[in-house]
């Protein structure tokens, strides 16, 4: 694998390495993820914290639901001969599916079969987490294809008092700050790469992104949660103390394939999350900015009325929108080393332009004499001013009213080039920097 796609390639594999697990919202699939998750960090000197809240807790408008296990399922026909089995693809199963052991003629059996008539080869993902109902799941091929007669309708599955697990590590800011930046993903779909296992896989390495900085102005906050009720229970538990701390959120979803970056903004499209995704994006090959209307993972909760995090969501693929999405066609093809080494160049910019967003000044009055300082060709000729305009447009706009976002945003010029010029003009005492003013 080529050097470039080193970082990808790890992220990728992580991603396959998970992508087995039978998961959903509660039970030991998640657990298991976490715990693979926690070897994954273990050289970065954390570890998640487990949550674990049980059945039946009132979260909001909603209640924590009972634990689901499975241990087996499968239709088998008349000849004993198994027409789906559960220990082959985790999507056949119907997600929350309660017990079932009964033989039934073919006419019963399709009023439990659910398939995907748009991709007639794929088993679709569907679930009935709120209402207990029996079922499973097949190609549409398949299901053409089944003959008259009886078959053998078979889970073994149960629905107990339980818990739901969230993973949560907060990795601190190395100057004491609390205010804190949040990255959100969700460990709760089965064997899908793009829509369930990208997140969890980009988020693992950005634990170990974070970790290697020798200063970081914030603090980290990385949650592993199932969708939807996870987030809804974390909120429960600690929207206090996020609204006083989480100052730029990021949901991270679909983040493996190679097709365009997208995101998704918060409601009014104003927060610093906003303004970061849409500067480090801007220097893409191309990028689309969904509406807040067509958001539908976890920054739907965060981005709430009364809750109102300063979050968005972050993609490539958005979800829903590639053909393969919530189906077994959503395998290890869908995604790539190539497509995560996008996703995590592009998040890393994202926490380096936080780390360095302040508002910055110049020195002296004019233009610094940056010759004298090693900061400026000493023969002039065409083209050796090229490498320095940057700097000179830096310094032009840094009089203390615009941040180095605002600056990037004015100049065109990415901020992962600003910063290494930043470095050199703090170190030559050119520039002076108010934190207090980067918001």
């Amino acid at each position: 694998m080529d050097n470039m796609f080193e970082n990808g390639k790890r992220i990728y594999d992580f991603a396959a390495k998970i992508f087995p697990i039978a998961r959903s919202i509660t039970g030991d699939g998640v657990r298991k993820t976490l715990s693979m998750i926690n070897e994954e960090i273990a050289e970065s000197g954390y570890s998640l914290n487990i949550l674990e809240i049980p059945s039946g807790t009132a979260v909001f408008d909603w209640t924590v639901p009972k634990e689901w296990v499975i241990r087996e399922a499968y239709i088998e026909n008349e000849n004993h001969e198994k027409i789906i089995d559960f220990k082959e693809n985790n999507l056949h199963v119907l997600g929350y599916s309660i017990a079932v052991d009964k033989w039934v003629p073919l006419s019963e059996l399709l009023d439990h079969v659910y398939t995907e008539e748009t991709l007639e080869d794929a088993i679709p993902y569907v679930t009935s987490y709120y209402k207990e109902r029996y079922g499973f799941c097949m190609s549409e091929n398949m299901k053409r294809s089944l003959k008259e007669g009886n078959y053998h309708m078979y889970i073994d599955s149960e629905l107990k008092d339980g818990s739901l697990t969230i993973g949560e590590l907060i990795i601190p800011s190395t100057t004491g700050s609390e205010e804190e930046i949040m990255i959100s993903t969700y460990t709760c779909h089965p064997s899908m790469a793009n829509n369930e296992c990208s997140g969890p896989a980009l988020s693992t390495a950005l634990i170990r992104y974070v970790a290697s900085l020798k200063h970081r102005r914030y603090a980290y906050r990385f949650i592993f949660n199932p969708e939807t009720i996870g987030s809804i229970s974390y909120l429960s538990l600690k929207l206090p103390e996020l609204q006083k701390k989480v100052k730029a959120g990021f949901v991270l979803s679909c983040v493996g394939d190679d097709k365009d970056y997208s995101f998704i903004p918060s409601r009014y499209s104003d927060t610093l999350a906003d303004m970061v995704i849409k500067n480090v994006l801007s220097f893409k090959d191309k990028h689309t900015e969904y509406s807040f209307l067509d958001r539908g993972s976890d920054e739907r909760q965060y981005c709430s009325p009364g809750v109102d995090l300063p979050f968005i969501g972050f993609c490539r693929s958005k979800y829903g929108c590639y053909p393969e999405y919530h189906t077994s066609k959503d395998d290890m093809t869908i995604v790539s080393p190539s497509g995560f080494e996008g996703s995590y160049s592009a998040m890393c910019e994202v926490i380096n332009a936080l780390e360095y967003n302040l508002h910055y000044k110049t020195t002296v009055f004019c233009e610094p004499q940056l010759g004298k300082r090693g900061l400026y060709p000493t023969v002039s000729k065409k083209g050796s001013y090229d490498s320095v305009l940057a700097m000179r447009d830096l310094i032009g706009y840094s009089d203390g009213r615009n941040s180095l976002i605002e600056i990037s945003n004015i100049i065109k010029v990415p901020v992962k080039e600003l910063i290494p010029i930043v470095d050199k003009l703090m170190d030559g005492g050119l520039l002076t920097a108010a934190e207090n003013e980067s918001e």
